[in-house]
């Protein structure tokens, strides 16, 4: 079966950590998606779209236990605080 481009995301941009309750909410998870996909240079579904494939993996954003990783992760950041560059 081939790898869906939210599965290749979830791989390469978030690691889980099951002994955290720390969650990345509903703006940052999707906000990293769209990080990731800029730079994997796939065109980034709709936030409706993205959240109905979540749930289909189980994936909420009040209870993940995900965390950032990556090239993504440092885009997001990067993006999402200008003043820190």
């Amino acid at each position: 079966m081939a790898t869906s481009q939210y599965d290749q995301f979830l791989q390469e941009a978030t690691t889980r950590d099951p002994a955290s309750d720390h969650a990345l909410g509903r703006d940052c998870l999707y906000g990293l998606y769209t990080s990731w996909c800029f730079l994997s240079q796939a065109t980034p579904r709709s936030e409706d779209a993205f959240w109905a494939a979540m749930k289909e993996k189980q994936i909420h954003p009040r209870r993940n236990g995900l965390r950032m990783k990556g090239p993504a992760a440092a885009d997001y950041i990067l993006a999402s605080y200008p003043g820190l560059v």
